[in-house]
């Protein structure tokens, strides 16, 4: 008698991917990242680890995770060559060992108006009439928006670490009772003028700029700083979340903080 064949609980990587692909719309952005599978490893997805950057230490522990897929919001290229050697060389082979396909997505993923950084984080905020905000290569990558009440500004501060786990970098150029917000993800520093122009009272991104530094004080406009890595945990694991919704796959955040 013969075994009856069982479908596999996985789902097609090349199905995914189609899928990311067009659930991101990655086509829409000039991105310097080269979004989308950088590295093509097993054919089936079983389980899936995301992460915000990709090093050895994060394809090592999606490997030891499991994992078939890792979606990361920095992946391994950025629309130059790079030498198979050193470092990259070791973290390719790694990947290649492991069976392990990299995908990456990086402005589409801050600018998504489902599972984007800047989406989710405003959900978090409860921010109320969100409109785009952040100009970056002819596209609004943020969301602006208002609390639902007014709260000071160290109030919003503890509220983010709550949020993010880190303390976050306050300048306080603006007033102390906030309302109207902007966010954008990972290094948003210039948008700090744009936020004053849009009638904001405070500007959250993940990093500053020295360059930028006098722009909040001189605009009488607050800005808090929550670290590019930790602004840009949210996206990925929205992601995961709804990738498990849609093909069922479990997934795993692999967490590598940088401080920075």
């Amino acid at each position: 008698m013969s075994t009856p064949h069982l479908p596999s609980p996985g789902t097609s990587r090349d199905e995914l991917v189609r899928w990311l692909d067009e659930y991101l719309n990655l086509s829409r952005y000039p991105d310097p990242s080269d979004n989308g599978l950088q590295i093509e490893g097993k054919s089936e997805i079983t389980r899936v680890a995301v992460s915000v950057d990709t090093s050895l230490r994060t394809i090592e522990d999606a490997i030891d995770a499991g994992a078939d897929l890792l979606i990361a919001h920095h992946g391994l290229f950025w629309g130059k060559p790079l030498m198979l050697r050193g470092p990259h060389k070791r973290r390719v082979q790694a990947a290649l060992d492991g069976g392990l396909s990299i995908y990456a997505a990086h402005i589409p993923l801050d600018a998504h108006p489902e599972v984007g950084n800047n989406a989710v984080l405003a959900q978090a905020l409860s921010l109320e009439h969100t409109r785009p905000f952040g100009e970056w290569a002819g596209h609004k990558i943020g969301l602006s928006g208002e609390l639902p009440i007014p709260m000071t500004l160290q109030d919003l501060a503890d509220r983010l670490q709550k949020l993010t786990g880190e303390i976050c970098l306050v300048h306080g150029g603006g007033p102390g009772e906030v309302r109207r917000v902007g966010l954008v993800s990972g290094s948003g520093s210039d948008a700090l003028v744009e936020a004053t122009r849009a009638g904001l009272d405070t500007f959250i991104t993940g990093e500053p700029k020295h360059a930028n530094f006098y722009d909040s004080f001189e605009n009488q406009l607050n800005a808090v700083y929550i670290g590019h890595y930790e602004s840009e945990t949210f996206g990925v694991r929205a992601l995961a979340a709804k990738i498990e919704d849609t093909f069922g796959l479990p997934w795993q955040f692999i967490h590598a903080p940088t401080g920075l």
